[in-house]
């Protein structure tokens, strides 16, 4: 599924079969051995289907593991930012269970990183002093801005499972990401709005002025709504702790918006949803990908029913691989489907366990990554990964030079909620004409 120094592993591609039991994997893996193309396919394990729910930041979970390689994860477990913080979690510990077989052994180490900057220092300075062998993490655009460097000076590889903002891949050489920037992702669903309704004309916006990605991801908006002629009538700066919208929202509402978009977090970014229609506003509302999480749904409740939200994730995506981890999310959460944080934590933690393991299989008969002196370890582990292509539940990644991702797949889609009230889906809208990217600010 990888490719190291830039050759692709076909044979590493696993297949789904149907079995009485649900979906399993028939893979290129035999009794825990691996019967790829010279023995390099790295593949996904039965494993997979395992759901592996219990928390992996102790050190002592670490240690026991002998001769494991540590791979430290940082994402918000507490503060505002936490409800994405428990998918990527989830999405985490299905990737190391995925991934448990095979050599080198893998032990995944994860910190909580909050929701502000100063814990998730604390955590990544905790991690690169367990010696681990590259970071995931963190869960926000802001907190990467700050930790990233202390990583990239360290010379540890970093993957950003949610780290949007324009400028990340260029914090340093040791500096990557899984999620697509938000120039790639934003203007599709201002495009999809309007398709579904032609006559909009007046717009508004709203975003967290204290989260960098909320920031950045509002100059994008801004900006693809001004290329289509709909230059906001009301910009409202909110911050991700308010939880009392309605100054902002009636001044709004004074001006007569037919659309407002919204760059938030699901907790805030969910209150706002819902005073917007509680308070009367009957049009449509775009949000950001800082609110792409099911744990919206109880925020808003109802009234999330109608809300567009581009993606970077599809669940419906008919791939071997996304519809194994499918599968596995869904024995994990009692048939849940799987949100895009989840699938974008698992995507950076699988580019690495594929990188190592293609490392492994190219190092000379009788050694092991795990001799290679720490620093080599992971200049050998970046250069390769930046050199690789990934068959992820995002579809076919790779990188660029810099660490931006490369993802071909993107879509939209529209909240349904269930008749509870709090529960729901996103259901996909048909594809429209690409939609133009908009240039980072």
């Amino acid at each position: 599924m990888a490719a190291a120094d830039g050759v692709s592993l076909g044979n590493g591609v696993a297949r789904l079969r149907a079995s009485a039991g649900g979906w399993a994997l028939s893979s290129l893996i035999h009794h825990g051995r691996r019967v790829g193309r010279g023995g390099s396919g790295v593949l996904l394990s039965t494993a997979l289907l395992l759901p592996l729910l219990t928390a992996c930041s102790s050190r002592q979970d670490a240690d026991s593991a002998a001769g494991a390689l540590p791979i430290g994860a940082v994402i918000a477990l507490t503060g505002n930012a936490s409800v994405i913080g428990q998918d990527q979690r989830i999405g985490l510990e299905l990737a190391e269970a995925a991934f448990a077989a095979g050599a080198p052994a893998l032990k995944l180490r994860l910190e909580d990183g909050g929701s502000d900057e100063g814990t998730a220092t604390n955590a990544f300075r905790s991690l690169i002093a367990g010696e681990v062998v590259a970071l995931i993490g963190p869960s926000l655009s802001q907190q990467a801005f700050a930790v990233d460097p202390i990583a990239d000076r360290a010379g540890i590889p970093v993957i950003g499972p949610s780290n949007t903002a324009d400028g990340i891949p260029e914090i340093g050489p040791f500096v990557a990401r899984v999620s697509a920037p938000v120039s790639q992702v934003a203007p599709l669903s201002i495009a999809a709005a309007l398709r579904l309704n032609p006559k909009i004309r007046r717009s508004a916006v709203f975003f967290a002025q204290d989260d960098a990605y909320s920031t950045a991801e509002s100059k994008i908006f801004q900006k693809a709504l001004s290329a289509r002629n709909l230059a906001p009538v009301a910009v409202q700066k909110t911050s991700v702790s308010d939880t009392d919208f309605q100054n902002q929202i009636t001044d709004t509402l004074r001006r007569n918006p037919d659309l407002i978009v919204i760059s938030a977090l699901p907790s805030d970014g969910g209150n706002l949803v819902r005073q917007l229609r509680e308070l009367g506003f009957q049009g449509t509302i775009v949000a950001g990908n800082g609110m792409n999480s099911p744990n919206l749904y109880p925020i808003c409740q109802r009234f999330c029913d109608g809300l567009l939200i581009a993606q970077a994730y599809s669940p419906e995506m008919a791939t071997p691989v996304n519809r194994a981890f499918v599968a596995a999310y869904g024995k994990a959460r009692g048939g849940a489907v799987p949100p895009q944080f989840s699938a974008q934590a698992f995507a950076a933690y699988q580019v690495l366990a594929e990188t190592l393991r293609s490392l492994q299989a190219s190092m000379p008969k009788g050694s092991s990554l795990t001799a290679l002196p720490r620093p080599e370890l992971r200049r050998r582990l970046n250069t390769a990964l930046l050199r690789g292509r990934f068959e992820t539940p995002l579809g076919q990644i790779r990188f660029s030079p810099e660490g931006e991702v490369i993802q071909n797949d993107f879509h939209v889609a529209r909240v349904r909620m269930n008749p509870d009230g709090r529960s729901g889906r996103f259901q996909l809208l048909p594809a429209g004409p690409q939609a133009e990217t908009t240039p980072a600010p």
